[in-house]
């Protein structure tokens, strides 16, 4: 029988190794290290991802037991002492950077013009217990991080990553954002800010985005609605308000587009371009693509470990989202070398419970089990089953 690596071998032959060695040493993240190197720390948190362990004395025990396995898997001997102490002080700039080296290879393979790439902005909450209070006190009751994400759904892959304290509003985390000129943004209601819709403007991209009920529009033009979009109420372009509060200019001084659609409940959205050409069919569209990355946000929560930290700082927090994100870049990559298994959380499932199993990721599903029939391989139809 031939020689088989771990599945987490096989996850994990994805990272850039040569990468990270440059990257520590750029940060000169393992000086004075004497136990757990900083590639040793990220196969460890990728390993605790993986396996469901829920605390450093979870991810201890179970490479104790597991003792064969975990030399197979080329995992490290770890002590939680340590492995507290690695993720407080690690630097966070290694690991942000192991990620933005992997996004390309799932982005690389969708060859697209800049005006037809998609980039969904939003950020989700991530609760912490008192013990991180002194850095992430939202309110008397509660702390907690955020993540802020640019997200790619025609790639189902996260773009770039932020976390802040729950308290940092999401436009002040926006305006610290690389932006794509040229390209197609969406968001909701926790970027109304029109000086940043002028400067994403000003660079050429597409907003869709959606109005306040306060907000007034000037109307300057109606314009037909299509045939056969039964949800679209409205149609119009026009101005919006030239002074805000404190009489202040308004920065977004051109003209924009309303279109009023109406959801399946029978509310009404306000949903708002710079773009006044595009059928009014392609903007809703659009607009409903944003729910993409909020099934992005819930099966990271579901599959991947976020409601449990091993640590308590900024810093240990930060790398624990930042690793969790790595591990469902690999994850994604992995599931694009094999064909037996369509649904990625069903993937990722087995690969939590056969991670330290000699066997082909061509070979996690089960013995008896048929092969899956007319499943839609993405991201979403993972989560809605």
């Amino acid at each position: 029988m031939p020689h088989q690596n771990t599945v987490f071998s096989q996850v994990t032959k994805h990272l850039p190794w040569r990468l990270i060695d440059c990257l520590v040493a750029e940060h000169q993240a393992d000086k004075g290290v004497r136990r757990l190197t900083t590639k040793n720390l990220l196969l460890a948190l990728l390993f605790a991802q993986y396996s469901d362990a829920r605390s450093l004395r979870d991810l201890e025990a179970i490479l104790e037991s597991q003792d064969a396995r975990r030399y197979h898997a080329r995992l490290p001997v770890v002590h939680r002492s340590t492995l507290a102490d690695a993720i407080a002080s690690r630097p966070l700039a290694v690991f942000t950077g192991v990620l933005s080296a992997l996004i390309p290879s799932l982005t690389r393979r969708l060859r697209r013009e800049v005006g037809d790439c998609v980039r969904l902005i939003d950020s989700t909450s991530v609760r912490l217990n008192r013990l991180s209070e002194a850095w992430s006190r939202f309110s008397a009751d509660l702390c907690g991080v955020k993540a802020h994400v640019i997200y790619d759904p025609d790639a189902d892959c996260p773009l770039y990553l932020a976390v802040t304290p729950a308290r940092v509003n999401d436009i002040t985390a926006a305006k610290a954002m690389p932006i794509d000129p040229g390209a197609t943004y969406v968001f909701d209601l926790g970027y109304y800010d029109y000086g940043w819709w002028r400067s994403l403007d000003d660079r050429g991209c597409r907003i869709v985005t959606r109005l306040k009920a306060n907000t007034p529009l000037q109307v300057t033009e109606t314009l037909s609605l299509p045939a056969n979009a039964d949800n679209i109420v409205s149609d119009e372009i026009g101005f919006l308000p030239t002074r805000l509060f404190g009489y202040r200019a308004n920065p977004m001084s051109d003209a924009v587009r309303e279109i009023k659609v109406t959801t399946d409940t029978g509310k009404i959205l306000r949903i708002l371009t710079n773009d006044l050409d595009a059928p009014a069919s392609e903007v809703a569209a659009l607009y409903k693509r944003r729910w993409a990355i909020e099934l992005f946000f819930r099966w990271i929560k579901q599959t991947l470990k976020l409601r449990h930290f091993f640590g308590t700082s900024d810093n240990a927090v930060s790398i624990q989202i930042t690793v969790a994100l790595i591990a469902f870049v690999l994850i994604k990559l992995a599931h694009s070398t094999q064909s037996a298994i369509e649904s990625l959380t069903r993937f990722g499932r087995l690969i939590r419970a056969n991670v330290l199993h000699r066997k082909s990721l061509h070979n996690l599903r089960p013995r008896h089990q048929p092969p899956e029939q007319g499943r839609t391989p993405d991201l979403a139809q993972g989560l809605l089953l």
